[in-house]
């Protein structure tokens, strides 16, 4: 052999096997829409402790992507829906955002972070945002491609757009017949040609959850992954499982639409463990060791066998108190960790721990509860209630949570427990017109967890764009839970 082709079939096996080691990889969405995050260096170790080589983010705030630098966690910097309208119009702040979001944190020496994507938008094409983001989606994808050619980084970070769950369909929930919607159809050809054209992967939405609560055929144990589940026949192929029936909808879509070979990444996958129906620890756990089996099995599905996704990011990482509950209540509890980091149940992601690793020496507030004064006239107790809701996070009280079956005045006081954490424990936050009192007792109940929030804090910037989204929707039903006439 030629001494000189050493060195290029080298830089070939090499480039293999990086490939064979990213298919199947299993990552995590990592947010940030919290009142108390925890802190990105804890994060970060959080990651490394579990072994999870991936995260993808929904933003590229500077004190995660500085934790992350020098990690070795693959990265998927976001970009917010917010962001595409200037984007698409302007190259020089498409050039500017690279700049200051990839640049600036990538470095040769591995010392930096190491960005793999760039997400443009977190699903623009969501149903319920209309048409809104659709005339800058694609427009910003390129002007983000061409900053990155501009930097000459194109060969280490891909553009994509992640795709809602709903941007896909079948009226018959048959595989066969998946397309996706017709108002997407043109921009999405478009987008099909853009990732297909540089080299990158679908980026898709997976939510077996909201499919089962949306879709009366699918029953628990089919998405569960259960074997004894009835399967779902389409022609000559056989489903046995939520996520294959999904997957394929979204395959024959793909194909529809003349890109069948393109790569599949699913952006985000999981299940909430409070805050409704189903919505629990241990059936989360069930879906979760179903879903691992399944992506470890490498088996794919009746349309692509034996090619799964080329990544899978759980979604979420961590619960978040500030999340939109438009879609549900239970849109702040996907986390397979709560908000400080302890894992909810046990799940193995494959890279060779058993059970999930708990973040160490978290920070947190003293151990202080607010909770109603009984001795006190109870005339107003509702309405107060009702007030601390409309800013602090009262989920796990709706229909299905963990503490939707505490008696009044409990809930009371879970409410203004919650709070007052959210107002990291000032005594004014516990006053509720006399209401409040302050106590050292926990007032947990079975599983109903009244919380110590972290040390560290954003309440005095709070989502306030949020606020309007979701505070109508949880008045609605926080009118029932307070009732006690």
């Amino acid at each position: 052999m030629p001494p000189n082709l050493c060195p290029s079939i080298l830089l070939f096996f090499f480039a293999i096997l990086s490939l064979a080691s990213g298919a199947g990889a299993i990552g995590v969405n990592w947010g940030t829409t919290a009142s108390h995050p925890l802190p990105p260096p804890k994060v970060v170790e959080l990651l490394k402790s579990n072994n999870i080589t991936r995260v993808k983010l929904f933003n590229a705030d500077p004190l995660v992507l500085q934790a992350l630098s020098g990690s070795n966690i693959g990265v998927t910097v976001g970009i917010p829906n917010s962001m595409l309208r200037s984007l698409n119009s302007s190259k020089k702040a498409a050039e500017s955002w690279v700049h200051d979001n990839v640049t600036r944190y990538l470095s040769t020496g591995g010392s930096g972070a190491r960005i793999e994507y760039v997400a443009v938008g977190d699903e623009p094409f969501l149903q319920s945002y209309g048409e809104q983001f659709h005339p800058f989606v694609i427009g910003a994808a390129t002007n983000i491609q061409a900053a990155l050619i501009r930097a000459k980084l194109e060969s280490k970070v891909n553009v994509v757009v992640p795709c809602s769950f709903d941007s896909f369909q079948s009226e018959s929930s048959l595989p066969s017949k998946g397309h996706f919607r017709s108002d997407l159809n043109k921009t999405m050809i478009q987008l099909l040609a853009f990732l297909t054209k540089h080299g990158s992967p679908f980026f898709v939405t997976i939510s077996p959850f909201v499919t089962l609560h949306q879709n009366k055929n699918i029953s628990l144990d089919f998405t569960l992954f259960k074997e004894t589940a009835r399967p779902h026949n389409d022609s000559h192929r056989t489903y046995k499982n939520s996520f294959d029936l999904s997957y394929d909808t979204l395959v024959n879509a793909l194909s529809t639409a003349g890109f069948p070979k393109i790569d599949i990444v699913v952006a985000q996958i999981g299940w909430p463990t409070d805050g409704g129906t189903n919505a629990t620890s241990s059936i989360a756990e069930t879906f979760m060791k179903g879903l691992m089996n399944h992506l470890h099995g490498k088996s794919g599905t009746p349309l692509r066998p034996r090619n799964p996704p080329i990544q899978t990011y759980i979604f979420s990482l961590l619960d978040e108190d500030q999340r939109s509950i438009t879609a549900g209540n239970f849109e702040r509890h996907w986390g397979v960790f709560t908000f400080d980091g302890q894992a909810k149940y046990r799940v193995e992601f494959g890279q060779g721990l058993k059970n999930l690793v708990n973040a160490q020496n978290v920070e947190y507030l003293p151990s202080k509860w607010c909770v109603v004064n009984n001795n006190k006239d109870m005339f107003n107790a509702t309405a107060s209630a009702l007030e601390a809701c409309s800013v602090a996070d009262c989920t796990a009280l709706s229909p299905g949570g963990s503490c939707f079956n505490i008696t009044w005045p409990g809930n009371i006081s879970y409410a203004f427990n919650s709070y007052y954490q959210q107002h990291d424990q000032r005594a004014d936050s516990c006053d509720f017109g006399g209401l409040g009192l302050i106590t050292t007792v926990d007032p947990s109940v079975a599983t109903c967890r009244f919380s110590v929030e972290l040390l560290t804090s954003q309440s005095e910037s709070l989502h306030v764009t949020l606020f309007t989204q979701w505070t109508t929707s949880l008045i609605t039903f926080l009118l029932c839970l307070f009732s006690f006439t």
